[in-house]
């Protein structure tokens, strides 16, 4: 397999995995939602909570908020040696959160959540509640890393997707309306030139809708079709947007790790019946 990075940024990450299969890019994929582990807020103690909000509320809009996540320092918590419910410095961090409103209504961000460690928000001015004058909340959160499969707030990317490689085949001398193709597109994979002749101008923006297939009219029926379009099956365009917790191509690097040592796993235990059925 080949995978080759089209665009980088902060928060997204679009590549092609090429020589591979539709069962592996899918493995990929879920592996991405629901196996990398990032942290979340998972338990919260109420010292004092006099907003609008109940407890359970509010926790669960902590639970919620993304937190950057350093996987070289902490564990997940069923493999830290403390062996502890509530945790320790290596599988576990903690926030305080202390607000009031005292004259005026003021809203508390998930910048005002204070923690000793650089485990902090992906961002400063996501809303957590509102309080009115005299109201309060101080509390103390417990973060810990988790997946996906378990739950939603554990999930490293908002987005992970792919598509087959679009294959367009134009044969532009076969083709009497041009203009109408051109239009029809909904991505704009086609464009003319000075001499209004029909090119391709961005073929791994065609979404495989075949609306110009339908909409191009042969000029000699004996030509074969003017406009051919079809997916590659062995070819794959993803698209990954993080959370903000780790950085995309981070993600794709421990999805990859996580699938893998799955295989490694089942090839032991495949290895291992084997040589029982033997004996």
């Amino acid at each position: 397999m080949e995978i080759e990075i089209l665009e980088e940024k902060a928060d997204s990450l679009r590549f092609i995995l090429r020589d591979s299969s539709p069962a592996f890019a899918n493995a990929l994929r879920r592996g991405m939602l629901a196996d990398v582990p990032v942290m979340a807020i998972e338990d919260v103690i109420f010292l004092e909570n006099t907003s609008v909000m109940y407890d359970e509320i509010l926790a669960h809009r902590l639970g919620l908020v993304p937190l950057k996540t350093d996987l070289e320092t902490y564990v997940p918590r069923e493999e830290c040696d403390c062996k502890s419910d509530l945790g320790c410095a290596k599988c576990t961090v903690s926030f305080v959160l202390e607000a009031e409103a005292v004259d005026q209504t003021i809203t508390v961000y998930s910048g005002d959540l204070k923690a000793a460690t650089e485990i902090v928000p992906t961002a400063d001015r996501i809303p957590i509640v509102k309080l009115a004058p005299g109201q309060k909340v101080k509390l103390e959160a417990y973060a810990r890393l988790g997946r996906g499969s378990e739950h939603a707030k554990w999930q490293a990317a908002s987005v992970a997707a792919y598509r087959y490689m679009p294959k367009v085949m134009l044969n532009a001398e076969n083709l009497s309306n041009p203009e109408d193709v051109i239009r029809c597109c909904p991505t704009r994979v086609y464009a003319s030139d000075s001499t209004r002749k029909i090119f391709i101008k961005n073929e791994l923006d065609c979404i495989l809708c075949n609306a110009c297939v339908e909409q191009a009219v042969p000029s000699d029926q004996k030509k074969g079709p003017p406009i051919e379009v079809e997916g590659d099956d062995t070819t794959f365009l993803f698209n990954i947007e993080s959370t903000g917790a780790l950085p995309p191509k981070r993600i794709l690097r421990e999805a990859g790790s996580i699938l893998t040592k799955k295989a490694q796993a089942m090839t032991a235990l495949v290895e291992a019946e084997q040589k029982e059925q033997v004996s």
